[in-house]
């Protein structure tokens, strides 16, 4: 086996710094789907400088929105449509994250739910050659500014959500854990809308897999948060002031839920002058990936 000297790997990191050259890679990986029983693919993310190093990385799996669920295959595209593989990929930002972007199965939602009829491969963002394309701008919003008072939501089940697919997300994460340079302390979760809610119930499953996780625009009920306080599991929620999808409102029983159970790392983020689309700023920005960053398990949640 040929062994790359350290200063070697370190001068081929400089020239591909001062010349601008992206060394990331997006993969395909084909996985058995436990509930659907067919062979579907995910998106696996490798950071600026994975190939050429040899030490483990932070991992973040992303959970998409309804909008672009599909069949794993051909429709696969359609998870580059929002959040950190976008960011990272199609806007070559330098996020140092091995990401893991799964698509969630249409569940037969693609029989009821217009956006989803009438999507098309064209509304798939690409990756250009040279930089990167234009943002699409935040969605118009309608109505003043106000702020809401608590109260509990009916428990929400959303139909045919992320949480029919928990073993399979599991299963994801154990294999690129056993496959690539993953740093297993340092595994984080995010989700936007019905990701949002999937990271919820995931974490929730989950609790000694993730050492931080951030839902965006999708709240957690009471129900959900003894385990993620049991495990101490950081979290950063965000919500739209103005979001009239996910009402910021639903935010706090889950929270309080939290905090009545001993659990304080967490924060809650109210962009008042956006809609259900919060997730652009939020994405877009460094605070979140920064954020990720300064947690890992510690040694108790480990020994567990």
């Amino acid at each position: 086996m040929t062994t790359i000297h350290p200063s070697y790997t370190i001068f081929i990191l400089i020239i591909l710094m001062l010349t601008g050259c992206q060394t990331d890679k997006l993969e395909r990986i084909s996985y058995d789907s436990q509930v659907a029983g067919e062979k579907r693919d995910f998106y696996l993310y490798l950071p600026n400088g994975y190939e050429l190093s040899d030490k483990n990385w932070p991992v973040l799996m992303f959970l998409h929105g309804n909008g672009e669920r599909g069949n794993g295959k051909d429709e696969l595209g359609f998870v580059l449509m929002h959040g950190p593989l976008k960011e990272a990929w199609v806007y070559k930002r330098d996020l140092p994250f091995i990401i893991i972007s799964p698509q969630l199965h249409m569940f037969g939602m693609d029989e009821t739910a217009s956006y989803l009829q009438n999507r098309d491969t064209t509304m798939i963002p690409q990756r250009l050659e040279e930089g990167v394309p234009e943002r699409t701008p935040y969605s118009s919003t309608t109505g003043i500014m106000e702020g809401e008072k608590g109260e509990v939501a009916e428990y929400i089940t959303l139909p045919n959500g992320w949480e029919r697919v928990g073993k399979d997300l599991l299963g994801m994460l154990d294999y690129v854990q056993e496959n690539y340079r993953a740093d297993s302390n340092r595994v984080y979760l995010t989700g936007l809308s019905y990701g949002g809610f999937g990271t919820w119930q995931l974490a929730s499953s989950y609790p000694d897999r993730f050492a931080a996780i951030a839902p965006v625009v999708g709240w957690g009920h009471p129900d959900l948060m003894d385990p993620i306080a049991e495990y101490e599991i950081p979290v950063w929620t965000f919500a739209g002031g103005r979001d009239q999808v996910v009402r910021a409102k639903h935010f706090y029983p889950g929270l309080n839920k939290l905090e009545e159970l001993g659990h304080n790392d967490v924060r809650f983020t109210t962009h008042q002058d956006l809609g259900h689309d919060t997730w652009k700023r939020v994405y877009r920005g460094d605070d979140l990936y920064n954020w990720f960053l300064t947690h890992q398990l510690s040694a108790d949640s480990l020994d567990s």
